[in-house]
């Protein structure tokens, strides 16, 4: 599920930002609407969305969707995430010595050192 959310992701990245590249700028009819009057306001008409501004608002709900899809597999993982999670997960943890007694004979300290 998670590889195929990022196949997705970066597919519609790299649509998303050919789709706003190719598209015509709103800026780019400021100089007809002061010289030559064909425009309908400063920043040009706002007539009815074409099929370039239409694929781009899809564009950019897929990529919302993906990027929510993405941080719910990530916050709420189902499998260890790290190397070292999974590496713990492999390993038994060995039996411990029993522990010498304390008090001996001598009274002597040395078996407290660690060794």
């Amino acid at each position: 599920m998670e590889n195929i959310a990022w196949i997705v992701h970066i597919i519609t990245a790299v649509v998303l930002v050919g789709l706003v590249l190719v598209q015509h700028g709103k800026g780019a009819d400021m100089g007809a609407a002061f010289g030559t009057g064909s425009a309908g306001g400063v920043f040009g008409s706002g007539g009815s969305a074409n099929f370039l501004s239409r694929s781009t608002a899809v564009a950019a709900a897929v990529f919302f969707v993906t990027s929510l899809t993405l941080t719910y597999l990530y916050a709420n993982p189902t499998t260890p995430q790290g190397v070292m999670d999974k590496h713990e997960a492999s390993i038994a943890v060995p039996p411990v010595a029993p522990a010498s007694p304390v008090g001996d004979a001598s009274g002597s300290k040395s078996q407290e050192i660690p060794k």
